[in-house]
């Protein structure tokens, strides 16, 4: 069997050299990015910009091109007098940020008021090819208890408002105010996913379909499922990590699709609850599980597990060595949440979270 290519988009804030604040620059390091080669687009907010690899076979390709992206998209900042920096919200903000000139962004701000110009949100969407749209409601399905480790895994935005959120995740918190985000819906076929949708625009909950926010979703421009559950990490290494796990599950949920395997139906009320946990302990707290009773455990241990779950299709990929050691140094060196905290500690100065950020953004 071939092995499912991959995809990454990355959210990227655009901030003030020196006060660490949000700038509405994104037209102008697009601009810059587009003679380097980069297309970015433009987010919801004028703080924001998206870069997309091309599609990948492999985990070193994956790692060269959002190396690249990453790289250019930064340089194109800096000649538009920013910086570019990979975190899931900006440690320090305005009231709002001005909302992106397009007339879809124009139409999102006037029906979703504060929701969309309190923003400055940057999350991380992996595309991983399925063989077509029934299987990917089925993956979907499959997927819906492993959301909360990845959440946990990338978690990279503790500090907001010049302060500790009290959470390793804001983000997610903050995302989840969209009427149409958060853990999809356990889905019994493609034709109820359209059903679905349809209710959320029909309730004004959406302009258009684009604006299905859910965590795993059904790509309408690829013949993918697009998982967008993680803050955008802090590294390229953990987005690469993100990335791989998550194909190594979609394959992982093939092939317990193929066999007949039951599909697990978790609670909504439940998912959310792990959500939560995952979003506020972060990787070096506990996490529920939610397919065995509930019970919590460290994130480390549950990671583990999961690990052994993905083994065969890791071992197929040639990702599992690298996936062990990859995981192993986030432990013990911590991820993009647990590094903004050990820099507000020291002083409590934003300055300080903005200088790790923008350091492991390029690292």
């Amino acid at each position: 069997m071939n092995l499912p290519s991959v995809g990454v988009e990355e959210e990227f804030l655009l901030v003030d050299p020196s006060t660490g604040e949000p700038v509405a620059r994104n037209a102008d390091i697009a601009t810059y990015a587009a003679a380097g080669g980069v297309d970015l687009q433009l987010e919801l907010t004028t703080c924001q910009v998206e870069t997309a690899t091309e599609v990948a076979q492999t985990s070193s390709q994956l790692r060269q091109e959002i190396t690249r992206l990453r790289q250019v998209a930064a340089k194109a900042a800096e000649k538009a007098g920013a910086r570019l920096l990979a975190v899931g919200l900006p440690p320090t903000v305005p009231q709002s940020f001005p909302i992106t000139d397009t007339e879809r962004y124009r139409a999102i701000g006037e029906r979703f008021g504060m929701i969309a110009h309190e923003q400055g949100i940057c999350g991380c969407h992996v595309h991983v090819e399925v063989p077509d749209r029934a299987a990917a409601i089925a993956v979907s399905n499959r997927l819906r208890p492993w959301l909360p480790l990845l959440l946990a895994l990338t978690a990279n935005s503790a500090i907001y408002r010049g302060a500790d959120s009290g959470h390793a995740s804001w983000r997610s918190v903050l995302w989840n105010r969209w009427p149409s985000a958060g853990p999809p819906p356990h889905l019994d076929s493609a034709e109820h996913y359209d059903a679905m949708v349809a209710m959320l625009l029909d309730a004004g909950a959406m302009l258009d379909d684009g604006m299905v926010y859910w965590d795993v979703r059904p790509s309408k421009k690829f013949p993918t499922i697009e998982v967008r559950v993680a803050d955008v990490p802090a590294t390229v290494a953990e987005t690469v990590l993100l990335a791989t796990l998550t194909r190594a599950a979609v394959m992982t949920a093939l092939d317990a699709e193929r066999s007949g395997a039951p599909s697990p139906r978790i609670d909504d009320h439940v998912l959310r609850a792990a959500y939560w946990k995952a979003g506020h302990d972060g990787l070096d707290g506990q996490v529920m599980d939610v397919t065995a009773g509930w019970a919590t455990a460290p994130t480390s241990a549950a990671l583990g597990n999961w690990l052994q779950l993905l083994a065969p299709a890791l071992k197929e990929l040639g990702d599992d060595e690298w996936v062990h050691a990859e995981l192993g140094r986030l432990l013990r060196e911590g991820n993009g949440a647990m590094r903004q905290r050990a820099a507000w500690r020291e002083r409590h100065r934003v300055g300080d979270v903005i200088a790790v950020a923008a350091e492991a953004t390029l690292s």
